[in-house]
């Protein structure tokens, strides 16, 4: 895959790219600010891009909000954000615009490395993947009364999986369910959060932003 890497520390961006290359991928740009990375998805239109959700100059969303930018001139362009902490509201601005291929993950993950690399993989065939961490934070701490109590345990716990990036085959071995057993179920779900069949929207996307919302 052709990739860009945005990341202000040095020594994290040049072995991001030590990682990617030793992996098979071309990095096409690896920069350290946001407005940097913007210009390198416009000029490159990678594959998929890493993006540090704090850059330059406030560290605080710099990356995050260049991400943002970056796709609206790329709609759907690949990206997986890295993060320090845990912040789930970025997210949810990552996935507002329905469009999918989108992760989120903290920099912990890239030292597992089979765990990066294979999210790295689904973000560029243009799945969701949320750091299960991000997902935990989520089930401990924002179950409060809206849209997902109408949910089973079993459909919640399905929706967990969906926010991670999981395939419904990978769903299913882990439940150990049939296949046609959680399409059943997503099917449920899709239905009971209002998201009716969209050729213009991603309803697994949506799905997963009425779950961080909910």
């Amino acid at each position: 895959m052709r990739v860009v890497v945005a990341e202000d520390s040095v020594l994290l961006r040049e072995g991001l790219v030590r990682l990617l290359v030793e992996d098979g991928h071309q990095v096409v740009a690896a920069v350290g600010d946001g407005t940097a990375l913007v210009e390198a998805v416009l000029a490159h239109d990678p594959d998929v891009s890493v993006v540090d959700v704090r850059m330059p100059p406030t560290h605080t969303d710099e990356g995050l909000r260049a991400a943002i930018t970056a796709r609206s001139h790329r709609p759907g362009a690949p990206v997986l954000m890295l993060s320090q902490y845990v912040e789930a509201s970025y997210a949810g601005d990552l996935l507002a615009d329905g469009s999918g291929a989108v992760g989120y993950l903290l920099k912990d993950r890239v030292a597992r490395l089979a765990e990066f690399l294979d999210a790295l993989h689904r973000v560029a065939r243009g799945a969701t993947v949320l750091d299960p961490q991000v997902v935990a934070q989520l089930l401990a701490g924002r179950r409060r009364a809206g849209a997902l109590e109408v949910l089973t345990a079993r459909e919640r716990q399905l929706l967990a999986l969906m926010a991670e990036g999981w395939s419904n085959t990978a769903i299913a071995g882990r439940l150990v369910l049939s296949a046609s057993a959680v399409e059943k179920h997503i099917g449920n779900i899709f239905a009971k959060l209002g998201l009716p069949p969209d050729g213009a929207q991603h309803r697994r996307v949506l799905a997963v932003l009425a779950y961080l919302g909910g």
